[in-house]
């Protein structure tokens, strides 16, 4: 049976983590009733947590890493879907207790799978990724709260990053007034590029803050997590609500119930790993219809598979703009 490339995190016997690229083969791969041939992947904050090989994110080893796939059926025992059916999948615990999607193959439930909607490529649909389907799912649950753009702005922390530059870009096109908090001032012409109305430096939300602010805006959507979703919350207009999906500052949140009792704020919790499907199915719905390609195509950089770990690396640090696409085969 040949064998194909895939990323493969271990752990040796001093419990210490390594990610390298390895061969595999079929009978390798995990359980699942569709196998797939994957083009496509991209780089979460996630992987890079994953390939860092300092967290806690893979719950088995050995583990193939990428919580994202995009690619084509090659066989397939579920009614739903059958060879040359184009597909993606986010999470499901893919790089965690599954095997991820940094394999040229990959064998998975089919229930966990989406068919790539019309008039989006597999390129298109890693271009957004989990980061980007995380930023929808942030919107649709401001939607659902109510909340419209005559109630006020819209904040966007992390703003450089996948998830922040696909909120501006949805947000906008939704009509929002959108506010982007960015620890990279450098960057403002490229947020406002996707459609922030307003720049304000991170400093602003990242220290210790107090239980109730000046109210600044309505909505919002978080991908940092601590200091600053605190003090977004606190600074959020009464019966707003504010997206929470991400922790790159820290998973704590030091705030107080100020701001839920006193103003009627909402804390909207976003789970892209294991979302229904019918909001998975909404979510990229959506994406197809309202995320510009054009600018989605400025937000993107694509890298060959053999460049992913030392890409992984620098996303820990900030020092990636929006989203990255890796092209794992033909």
């Amino acid at each position: 049976m040949s064998g194909f490339k895939a990323i493969m995190v271990t752990k040796d016997e001093a419990g210490t983590q390594h990610a390298a690229f390895t061969t595999v083969t079929e009978a390798d791969l995990m359980e699942g009733d569709v196998t797939i041939r994957v083009s496509h992947s991209t780089i979460n904050y996630k992987d890079g947590l994953v390939l860092s090989a300092k967290s806690a994110v893979p719950r088995k080893f050995p583990m193939i890493a990428g919580i994202d796939l995009a690619g084509i059926v090659e066989s397939s025992a579920h009614q739903n879907f059958k060879p040359g059916d184009a597909v993606l999948l986010n999470g499901y615990g893919l790089s965690e207790t599954h095997f991820g999607g940094y394999s040229e193959k990959a064998r998975v439930k089919g229930d966990w799978l989406v068919k790539i909607p019309t008039g989006l490529s597999a390129h298109d649909a890693m271009a957004i990724g989990t980061a980007g389907y995380t930023a929808m799912l942030s919107v649709l649950a401001l939607e659902r709260h109510g909340l419209k753009p005559a109630d006020g702005p819209a904040i966007v922390t992390g703003a450089a990053g996948g998830v922040g530059s696909v909120a501006i870009a949805l947000l906008k096109k939704a009509g929002w007034h959108v506010i982007a908090s960015t620890g990279r001032l450098e960057e403002s012409d490229y947020l406002k590029s996707l459609g922030a109305a307003e720049i304000i430096d991170r400093k602003e939300l990242s220290e210790p803050g107090r239980p109730l602010g000046k109210e600044r805006w309505a909505a919002g959507v978080d991908s940092v997590g601590s200091h600053t979703l605190a003090n977004v919350v606190a600074q959020t207009k009464a019966h707003g609500a504010i997206s929470a999906c991400g922790l790159a500052q820290g998973m704590d949140f030091p705030s107080s119930v100020a701001p839920f009792i006193l103003r009627g704020v909402a804390l909207l919790g976003i789970d892209s790993v294991m979302c229904p499907m019918s909001l998975r199915l909404e979510a990229w719905k959506r994406l197809a219809s309202d995320l510009d390609r054009t600018l989605l195509a400025s937000m993107t950089k694509t890298i060959p598979f053999d460049q992913v770990i030392e890409t992984a690396a620098t996303i820990l640090n900030g020092q990636i703009r929006g989203r990255v696409v890796v092209e794992i085969g033909s």
